[in-house]
């Protein structure tokens, strides 16, 4: 069996996570107490007390979801091993290079937060947003993008989810207009993420740059486990070629749906979910709905995926 772990990104966090697996395992509270250290702050009191708000704020989303994340991949202990592969979306490809050996845990956790403070400095606060489309194809997307931009604005196809599911970004005036023709051209749905960063499009690019200047700090060294990255669905191994996908990512459509096929493609027949929701396993569906899913999320979650990985 060949089996792929993948982990969340942005908008799969909520308040308690991780608290489950502390109260169970010790793995986990030593995993918390790392970031803790690592930051310099109380990150576990923010994910398993909140505010939500704060929980929410970019640069605070970003490294409490690497650090949940990783806290039920290192539960899971030995069935780890059985990894054919791993991908992470957006920021989780972050959490999947650690899971791979690549990145050093206390500095991803540092990295991440400084990727979200990043993100929302380059757009001032209102003059960006993201929407999800349901039910319009790539190439209706696309047209919808462009005929917005020559009328509002930029906005771009941001995430490839999956093949009735695209993630538009872009200056909010342009978003809001390609949400309008996207109704018009028969889209079932057309839904205001609530986020004012416009991950994954050109808006990002000073976000890229400081990024880069970042990762250069970084001692990374070769994957344990081949990573499909999210910038060209691509197998990776290497740490250069890791952290080249790291920057460009930012600015760059999310090619989900295409890392899944090829994963497909590869021989993987189980997706484990790693961390907090079941966003991925969501996505899985719809591109699939006959892939085999599982998810590592909490206590319980962890433990059945850890009797399915030991039959």
């Amino acid at each position: 069996m060949a089996i792929a772990f993948l982990f969340p990104g942005q908008g799969s966090q909520y308040v308690g996570m991780g608290k489950d697996l502390c109260d169970r395992f010790e793995t986990a509270r030593e995993t918390f107490a790392e970031a803790d250290r690592a930051l310099g702050w109380e990150i576990s009191r923010l994910c398993f007390e909140g505010p939500e708000e704060k929980l929410n704020q970019t640069e605070y989303t970003q490294p409490a979801l690497l650090v949940s994340s990783i806290a039920a991949w290192r539960c899971l202990g030995a069935p780890i091993q059985k990894a054919a592969v791993v991908a992470g979306h957006s920021l989780g490809e972050y959490t999947a290079l650690v899971a791979a050996g690549a990145l050093p845990f206390a500095a991803a956790v540092r990295l991440v937060q400084q990727r979200g403070r990043f993100m929302q400095e380059a757009v001032p606060k209102g003059e960006g947003g993201m929407a999800a489309l349901l039910g319009l194809d790539r190439k209706s997307v696309e047209e919808v993008c462009e005929k917005a931009s020559n009328e509002t604005g930029r906005v771009t196809a941001a995430n490839y989810n999956a093949p009735d599911q695209v993630v538009i970004a872009g200056e909010s005036n342009a978003v809001q207009r390609g949400m309008a023709l996207a109704q018009e051209r028969g889209a079932k749905r057309a839904i205001a993420l609530a986020v004012s960063v416009p991950s994954h499009s050109p808006m990002m690019k000073e976000a890229c740059r400081r990024l880069a200047a970042e990762l250069e700090k970084v001692q990374g060294r070769d994957l344990d486990i081949p990573l499909i990255n999210n910038l060209q669905a691509k197998k990776i191994t290497t740490w250069s070629e890791a952290k080249a996908g790291l920057i460009d990512q930012l600015s760059s459509p999310l090619l989900w749906e295409e890392t899944i096929q090829r994963m497909r493609e590869d021989g993987v027949d189980l997706f484990i979910e790693v961390g907090p929701g079941r966003v991925l396993s969501g996505l899985l569906k719809r591109i699939d709905r006959r892939l085999s899913t599982a998810n590592a999320e909490d206590a319980a979650g962890v433990e059945k995926v850890k009797e399915l990985l030991e039959k």
